[in-house]
Order: C-alpha cells, then structure tokens, then sequence
C-alpha cells in the first residue's frame, strides 16, 4: 500500500511538473538594444523609401521581414507563403477637357474634377439646367418642377445668403450636391463653386484606395470657373449669380452644345501583410497573435523621405526579436503550447487597411484567437507626458473585452520587467482616440481581446524626422520584453482568455 501510495505522489508529480511554465527570463534576455538597432536601421533606413503601401519600398520591407522570419524557421502563415495580399487601387489620369460651343476648356486653369470620384465618361448635350443651389432635401428642393434626368446641371454654391432681410445658411457642400443630383437622375454636374478656385495642373495619379466596387456610382461633378459658366449661361450668368447671394435663384435650361469628356486608367495594385508562425504544442489549434505595422508615409518628390523608425519601425523589429525568442524556446524544448502568429501589416497608416482586411479573411480562426498584442511605437518617450519618463509605456484596450486580460498584464510587468503602465489613452473618453487607431482594432471588433502598447506622440511624429538614431534602445527593449512575458504567459496558460466584456464601439 505504501509503495503503491509513493508511486502514485511521483505520478502526480510529474504531472504538475509537465504543466509547468518554463522559466522565460532567459529567452527574453536574448531582445536587446543591440539587435533591435540593427534591424531598425534597415526597415527605417533610406532604401526603404519610407515604406508606402503598395510602393517599391513596401515591398523591400515585406521581403526583408519575410527573410527574417525563414532564417528563424517560422512556418508561412498563408499556405505555403509568408505574404497575403490584398487589393489596393489608385486612379491615373489620361485625359480631360470640357467644351462648349466648340470652345475648349481645359482642367489645368478652368476647372477641377476629383480623379477617385470621377469616372471615365464622355458626355454630349445640346441642353444644360440651373438648379440654383442644388439643393435637395427636407429643408429645400432647387430641382422642384424642374426633370434633370439624363442631364447636365449647373449649380452654384454659396456658403450664405440673404433671403427678405434675413441670412439664410444653404448648405451646399459638393458631395451632397453630386448626392442630390445623382438622386435626381442628373448624368454630370457643373458646379461653380462659392470661394476662388485653386487653379493648376491636375493630380497624374490619385490617391490609393481600397474600395473600387461601389454600391452607388455619383455624376461626374466639374468645379468649374465663373468663364465656363458663361460660356453656357451666357449674359444670364450674372443674373443668376446675383440670385444666388439673395437666396432666390430661379432653375431654367440653356441651350448650349456641351462636351463633358474625362478618361482615366484604374491601377490594380497590391499590398501585403506578412505572417509567420510557430506551431504549439498541445493547444497548437489556438493562438496568440503578435501584430505590428510595417508601412509607413513614403517619400515627398524624390528627396524627402518619411523614414517612420518609431512609427512602426520599432513595433516591426521588436516583432522580429519577439520571434526569434520565442523559436529560441521551442529550440530549448520549452516552447508555447498554443501557436503564436508573429504578422506584420501594412495599409495601417491609410486607415488600418492590412488588419482590416485580415480580420475579414482570417487565415486562423478568430474564435481561436486568444489574444492579439499590438505594438505600435515603443521606441521613443512622449515629451507631454508628466513624470518619469525613462520606464514607462502606455498600455491601451487591456480592460475592453476581457477581465482576465488587465491582472495577467499587471502580474507579468510586476514580476518581470516592472515597467510604469500608464493608462492614459486607455480612459473611454480619451479626446486622441488612440484605442482606435491601431490595428488591434481590427481584432477587438471582431470580439479578439487585445493590448496596445503605445509610447505616445512626439514632435518626430509622421515627420520625416523620425529616423532610428533617435530610438530609445534601452527602454524599446524593455517594452518588447513585456510583450514577451505577457506573451509567454498567454500562450501557455491552460484556458484562453474569457470573452466576457461587451466590445464598445
């Protein structure tokens, strides 16, 4: 009986033994200054071309990180590839001109179009309609008794006028006249705008885009100068600009032979985020993900760039260090028992494009995912903050969707690197917005538990003065070595984290 009693203890033991999480001191050890300087002055350093997304620069990075995360033996994250693409557009101009009356005119001094709202069109008409204001809402309706379907319609805006003494505000911002007039059946707007148009030479390219299919597709709309409009308008023009300012203008179709002709060419690009992973062991099917951005604003001309060494630089290399000591770990055989998904994105600063489009087409279940923990710049010091700023690092999100997520953070610091976390930007009513403006949003949306850390802005913030010879290393790796331990922790602790806290949006 007690030898039976003796074996058993020592089954039980080991038992316990097996559950126990190694000692992560030494694995965290190995992210230092030193291998986050090297790293950072390559992803921020000048042949990177400041990393725009869908550039030559972006590119280089995406394959450097991809690099990096072979040589360290990651797993591809999608199939057999490290990178996931996703859709990305930019509009180029081939051509533009108006004409009337056989009269041309052209858009580097008579008028403006918006390249992304406009598209490839030729229109001839023999008629044009004056629908004053272009107005139509509960507050007034300029297209009332008069059919615009089919049609060129001009307007005129004007921030105020004056209507029987009293001043009267008519709200005639663009994009609501091209609503209004779109549902009003208009096929073009000519708009003549309330202020002096700036005048020059039309954008060759536009700006990038994600959304190319559209639900509703609005009329070409020209901001045309005053000469167009009397080209069409004729001695009326006057008349009807006068009508504007006293609140009374009066609809009436001119008959005039107007060529509205506007081509352009719609670049089918493409951007990247890029994802390696090292499988667990017995809770391998769940995961810890680990997200930075790697994209940052490009250049300006062909001389200034935007380097981006805090923003994200040192979110994207702390990544890579992250990495290496977690394989380091399973090389030890004391590796994670769930499988940690180390993914840099890109399209963050166009408006979390890559996370976006990553929490939308999962490569690993969400419902699955324990945790995301996010790093985006934690290599500087935010010079408004009061206080010590030599040993701190804001912390944001850790209390938004789950009560397990703030105590196991808290107990990490506090036994690890006892780092000041500092709340700040996590208050609901934080006037930055900070909690939303990162890419673990993208996975609190979606009901992920997450944490941001976050150094804070500075007067190097999206200028091309952020560059890597300004990084506090030191204190860089300390941050990044939290985001181990806490890390190490979530990854191998026995249940994932409760989802028990509805997500505020």
């Amino acid at each position: 009986m007690r030898r039976m009693l003796l074996v058993m203890a020592l089954t039980g033991a080991t038992a316990v033994s097996a559950q126990k999480i190694a000692d992560p001191k030494p694995f965290a050890a190995t992210i230092t200054p030193d291998d986050l300087k090297k790293h950072l002055y390559i992803v921020a350093g000048a042949e990177m071309q400041g990393r725009e997304t869908a550039s030559e620069g972006q590119r280089k990075a995406a394959a450097y990180i991809e690099n990096q995360f072979k040589t360290l033996g990651l797993l591809p994250g999608n199939k057999d590839n490290f990178q996931a693409g996703f859709p990305v557009y930019q509009d180029s101009l081939i051509s533009s001109f108006i004409e009337v009356n056989g009269k041309r005119f052209d858009g580097t001094k008579d008028f403006l179009i918006n390249l992304s709202q406009a598209n490839t069109s030729t229109i001839m008409s023999s008629e044009v309609v004056f629908a004053g204001y272009g107005v139509s809402d509960s507050t007034r309706n300029d297209y009332k008794d008069i059919d615009v379907q089919g049609k060129i319609v001009l307007v005129m805006q004007s921030a105020t006028s004056s209507s029987g003494g009293n001043s009267v505000r008519v709200r005639t911002s663009p994009f609501m006249i091209m609503r209004d007039a779109q549902k009003n059946g208009a096929a073009a707007v000519l708009l003549v705008p309330g202020t002096v148009m700036r005048r020059g030479a039309p954008l060759a390219k536009g700006p990038l885009y994600q959304e190319a299919y559209k639900k509703n597709i609005l009329p070409n709309t020209y901001l045309i100068t005053e000469d167009v409009a009397r080209a069409i308008m004729g001695a009326e023009f006057e008349a009807a600009k006068e009508a504007i300012k006293n609140g009374n203008p009066q609809p009436k179709t001119y008959q005039a032979d107007v060529k509205l002709d506007f081509k352009k060419s719609v670049n089918e690009l493409n951007s990247t985020n890029v994802i390696g992973y090292l499988e667990g062991s017995d809770k391998k099917d769940e995961y810890v993900f680990i997200t930075a951005h790697y994209d940052h604003l490009g250049k300006r001309g062909d001389s200034v760039i935007y380097y981006g060494a805090d923003d994200d630089g040192s979110g994207t290399v702390s990544i890579l260090e992250l990495a290496e000591a977690f394989v380091k770990a399973k090389a030890a055989g004391k590796g994670p028992r769930r499988s940690i998904v180390f993914m840099t994105v890109s399209g963050e600063e166009k408006g979390l494009w890559g996370s976006e489009y990553y929490s939308d087409h999962p490569l690993f279940p969400l419902e699955k995912t324990t945790v995301d923990l996010n790093i985006d710049m934690i290599g500087r010091t935010d010079p408004k903050r009061k206080g010590d700023s030599s040993n701190y690092v804001y912390v944001v999100g850790d209390d938004k969707l789950s009560s397990d997520l703030r105590p196991i953070s808290e107990a990490m610091n506090k036994k690890y690197t006892k780092l000041e976390l500092d709340y700040k930007y996590n208050a609901p009513n934080d006037p930055e917005r900070i909690y939303f403006r990162s890419d673990h949003y993208n996975f609190a949306r979606k009901g992920v538990p997450i944490i941001f850390y976050f150094n804070g802005t500075h007067k190097d913030y999206h200028q091309p003065s952020d560059t890597p010879d300004k990084i506090d290393y030191k204190q860089m790796a300390k941050r990044a070595q939290l985001v181990f331990y806490t890390a190490w922790e979530m990854a191998n602790r026995n249940e994932m984290l409760k989802r028990d806290i509805p997500l505020t949006k």
